[in-house]
């Protein structure tokens, strides 16, 4: 399916650990259960990534959404 495997260092866990968070979210929040087919999960997963990135506030990024804390971080 051309997937490409990303690895990160030997032993940095921290590497790892902003995707981790992500996923855990994601996994609370979306009801990926109720999906029916693929197509049906890749929406679902699309639409919270959407509303991650565009829409949901971080405590993390000065309560800014991440499009929003990076625009800042572009103009600085």
């Amino acid at each position: 399916m051309g997937f490409i495997q990303s690895m990160s260092r030997k032993g940095n866990c921290w590497d790892n650990a902003p995707i981790e968070s992500f996923f855990g979210h994601m996994k609370d929040e979306v009801d990926y259960r109720s999906c029916q087919t693929l197509v049906e999960l890749k929406e679902c997963i699309y639409n919270y990534i959407e509303e991650y990135n565009y829409y949901r506030p971080q405590w993390t990024l000065n309560k800014m959404t991440p499009v929003q804390y990076w625009s800042q971080i572009l103009c600085a």
